[in-house]
């Protein structure tokens, strides 16, 4: 779920496009776009050039509350790029998400700028605020990179990324305008440039990089780790904060977060920006800030809302994306698939929102339709004690696990695929509470 991009009267021409035939057909002229972002960056909402295909589609379950934007040349710097998906839940989601969308790069962009100003790069704050999240190290995960914490770029970005969220986190609770006590969105972001790639997921939406294997086949990597609330490392924290987390008896396959002495509000994340009725319970607005260098290998990033990874698996979404005739087509052509796996595997259910914006890291390359057989998932991320449930899965083949016994003995957290999806929320908390809050924010 998330904001919706709406289309307007503007038009605009595309990217220069270098002659690629594959651009013929775009629908840029349709797309709703801002003229220039902070330092001269071009900001786009929806639409495609030759390095993009951005799509979002509406499901069944109201107004489409997911939103999504790309900065291209973000904070005046060639060839640097900042995307982003947001997926909004509550009554107030979309408006939580489009808020997000829309405040996060410039506040980013302005930080950059200043920290690069004093020369604070690889400063000792990153060390710090990473040690205070509450969780394991995550930067060396891909294992590209094996001095992640010298590498100046992710430190800035690390440090702007974590300090930028919880301001905004701030900036909803005292925003009388936006109704955020029970309602909120996720968001995962990734900043490009160069072979230097950083990410930023805050709940269960997903980054999934395609890479080349041994034999030329597209291989999925997953970059982000899915926020669940029965993840050890965060069910840890919202009960040490007071905080519970069950699933119901009707989905004992979806654990949620809930206030301690009432039945709601049943979120279905441990991490988001909003959702004010659970931040004193273990709902944080932190971060996991990652880092990844690129190599000649890896072909291109899929930013996605759960409305797809609820039904397609990390290496059918690049096999998809890979096989595209057309590249300014392939988050359309992603979202058209999602759909129709969400009417065959779940035909009584709503068709969630769906988000998906597609970056290609490199000219296109004739890539074989056939996909590795295993998805690489984050290394260092064993099994243990946790839920991994999958709508597409056999009974047997379902790890069982009792919410109770939900191990605490190690910090690991892992990637959760295909998540049974249900509403993020269940339950609307009373609002006399929320007012309360909001007067505690100011």
């Amino acid at each position: 779920m998330g904001a919706c991009c709406s289309k307007g009267d503007r038009t605009f021409d595309g990217f220069i496009l270098n002659g690629e035939d594959d651009f013929k057909e775009s629908d840029v002229g349709n797309e709703d776009r801002i003229p220039n972002g902070d330092f001269d960056a071009r900001v786009r909402l929806q639409g495609s050039c030759k390095d993009l295909s951005m799509f979002t589609q509406q499901g069944r379950k109201g107004i489409n509350q997911d939103a999504m934007t790309v900065w291209e040349n973000f904070t005046g710097e060639k060839d640097m790029f900042f995307c982003g998906v947001f997926d909004g839940h509550g009554p107030s989601g979309h408006k939580v998400a489009r808020q997000v969308r829309d405040i996060l790069p410039s506040k980013l962009s302005h930080a950059f700028k200043k920290s690069k100003t004093s020369g604070n790069y690889g400063s000792g704050d990153v060390d710090e605020a990473h040690n205070n999240d509450g969780n394991g190290d995550f930067d060396n995960k891909d294992g590209h990179d094996e001095n992640t914490g010298h590498n100046s770029f992710f430190s800035l970005w690390k440090t702007n990324l974590i300090k930028s969220f919880k301001e905004i986190d701030d900036e909803l609770c005292a925003d009388a305008s936006i109704d955020s006590y029970c309602s909120g969105t996720t968001a995962v972001t990734i900043i490009k440039q160069g072979n230097h790639l950083v990410i930023a997921n805050l709940g269960d939406s997903r980054a999934v990089l395609c890479t080349r294997g041994n034999k030329n086949q597209p291989v999925s990597v997953q970059l982000t780790v899915d926020m669940k609330p029965n993840l050890p490392c965060e069910a840890e924290r919202i009960r040490d904060c007071k905080g519970r987390v069950f699933a119901m008896d009707e989905e004992p396959e979806v654990f949620r977060v809930w206030m301690p002495d009432d039945n709601c509000p049943g979120l279905a994340m441990a991490r988001a920006f909003g959702d004010f009725c659970l931040k004193d319970f273990g709902l944080i607005s932190i971060p996991e800030v990652s880092y990844r260098k690129l190599t000649d290998t890896d072909e291109f990033v899929v930013l996605a809302t759960d409305g797809v990874w609820d039904v397609l698996t990390n290496n059918e979404v690049v096999e998809i994306v890979a096989s595209a005739k057309k590249r300014h087509n392939a988050a359309r052509v992603l979202v058209d698939r999602a759909v129709r796996a969400w009417r065959c595997k779940y035909p009584c259910s709503k068709i969630d929102d769906c988000a998906v914006i597609c970056l290609f890291l490199k000219p296109r390359l004739l890539l074989t339709k056939s996909t590795s057989e295993r998805s690489h998932q984050i290394p260092g991320y064993p099994f243990r004690g946790l839920t991994c449930y999958s709508r597409s899965m056999s009974t047997e083949d379902r790890l069982t696990v009792i919410n109770d016994e939900i191990t605490t003995d190690s910090k690991d957290c892992i990637a959760l695929s295909n998540v049974a999806r249900v509403d993020s929320i269940v339950k609307v908390p009373r609002l006399e509470t929320g007012l309360n809050h909001r007067r505690k924010c100011k």
